[in-house]
């Protein structure tokens, strides 16, 4: 029999002997597991796993060497595996989960293989509702720009730190922090950050008294050596905090606060600010990705990358030569005069600055918005709010609502006609178009030089933003492609 692996008792040596053994990931094609199934490629894994369906970041990774299928019938973990993980997303009625039990297995959830790799290094755990994603990217590329060499797992792809995960050598390990099934309450990092709490996860959690003090559970696990950085004006985060003694700093945009920033002005294309820290004038930061909120993230970056040791200079040249996320306010293309957005955003305050940041940063043009409701649960406690995220742009078309973790129940409950009338209702100007196969034609009519189309949603709607591109370069024949 093998030697099997639980997470109670993971060490720095069962690590170690998992070089050159089978890795077993239930769910690959997932952010996070895509990412952690990298990171164990690249630390000397031999990586196995399976999925529902082919996605680009499948595809990567069999190019990296991993061995996948789609059969999820237990087939392939063998008595040569030495590790099975599975998604937070995977239910435990899966079969392959049925299947390793049966033979023995204990398995790990991602978040519990994510402590145990954190608990090799000085943590960096980036928590909140929003902005963990860009957060987590930004304080890794200044880490990378300092030479520290962090070992990181981030949510999104970016093209400047090779993809969404690396083992470094130096000491730090960044990565997303995840309140949903509690997964972040495995990780017990040594600089912790929680950017918002808002309502989400509810398909989860009973009601957000039970969701902020799970934020605090979160808290109480930052080492007590440590330090907690949080956003200083929001309520939720000072219930959440209430009882942690770890040494906290806060972060604000034009109020007072450890860390805050004068209110941003675009010039030359950026987002520059000035930073206060303490009782005075830290340095003036540019940054190439719009809106207040990624400002926001920037301070949250700069704050972890002080305590980390890195220097006002090499903080202020890597977010000046940030780039962004994929899927982050993402430009793929301008066509003739007319520029495809693509951005994951999908909660309605996500919707809502992304939006507006829109708008700021292409003046005086229409803002189209393609969007795909993500959860049947979500829209229907959301519903109200999600109809008026959409205020800020000129035209919206909504499709049919992209399922996950959903029941029949939930599905029966509301449709994106329900959103489309109550966005209506709010005043925003939108239509209904409920296959994806048919947004991009259907907006490729409508559209004039000069406006800017962005797709939005957690789901698989980017791919209307890429056909839109193929779309109009055929219309156009190519001209004024970028």
């Amino acid at each position: 029999m093998p030697k099997l692996v639980s997470p109670d008792n993971v060490t720095k040596g069962t690590l170690n002997s998992l070089k050159g053994r089978k890795a077993y990931l239930v769910g690959i094609g997932g952010a996070g597991m895509s990412a952690l199934a990298k990171m164990l490629i690249d630390g000397g894994c031999v990586v196995y796993g399976s999925d529902v369906q082919l996605t680009p970041a499948i595809f990567a990774l069999e190019g990296m060497g991993a061995n996948i299928t789609l059969r999820q019938d237990g087939s392939w973990i063998g008595p040569d595996t030495a590790l099975v993980i599975a998604s937070a997303a995977v239910n435990n009625d899966n079969e392959e989960l049925k299947v390793a039990r049966a033979k023995g297995f204990k398995v790990m959830k991602y978040s519990q293989a994510l402590g145990m790799l954190m608990d090799l290094k000085r943590g960096v755990a980036v928590s909140g509702t929003h902005g963990k994603t860009t957060t987590t990217a930004m304080i890794t590329t200044i880490m990378k720009w300092a030479g520290l060499d962090p070992s990181f797992i981030i949510g999104g792809e970016v093209s400047e730190l090779g993809g969404s995960s690396g083992m470094g050598n130096g000491e730090y390990f960044v990565a997303e922090a995840c309140e949903y099934d509690r997964s972040f309450l495995n990780l017990s990092p040594y600089i912790g950050v929680i950017t918002n709490i808002e309502e989400d996860h509810f398909d989860y959690y009973r009601d957000m008294d039970e969701l902020i003090g799970t934020f605090g559970e979160f808290a109480s696990k930052v080492s007590k050596d440590g330090l907690l950085i949080v956003g200083a004006n929001d309520n939720n985060i000072r219930r959440a905090i209430e009882n942690v003694s770890t040494r906290t700093e806060t972060i604000s945009i034009g109020s007072p606060a450890d860390w805050t920033a004068a209110t941003p002005v675009i010039k030359d294309g950026k987002n520059s600010f000035r930073v206060f820290h303490g009782d005075g004038c830290f340095g003036d930061f540019s940054l190439r990705v719009p809106g207040r909120h990624n400002v926001m993230n920037a301070l949250v970056a700069t704050a972890v990358c002080h305590h980390a040791g890195v220097s006002k200079d090499v903080i202020g040249a890597a977010l000046s030569n940030f780039a962004g996320v994929k899927r982050r306010f993402q430009i793929l293309s301008t066509i003739d005069t007319v520029t495809v957005v693509d951005d994951y955003g999908h909660h309605p305050t996500e919707i809502n600055v992304t939006l507006k940041a829109a708008k700021e940063f292409f003046p005086g043009r229409r803002l189209w918005c393609a969007f795909q409701p993500h959860q049947y649960s979500r829209t229907r406690t959301m519903l109200k709010d999600l109809a008026r995220a959409f205020q800020s742009a000129d035209r919206t078309v909504f499709t049919d609502i992209y399922p996950a973790r959903d029941s029949l129940e939930d599905m029966r409950s509301v449709s994106a006609m329900d959103l489309l009338m109550e966005a209506r209702g709010a005043g925003v100007k939108a239509i209904y178009v409920p296959n994806l196969d048919d947004v991009a034609k259907e907006i490729s009519c409508r559209i004039q030089p000069g406006d800017v189309v962005m797709t939005m949603g957690a789901g698989n709607v980017w791919q209307v933003g890429v056909e839109l591109v193929s779309i109009l370069k055929d219309k156009y024949n190519g001209k004024g492609v970028n």
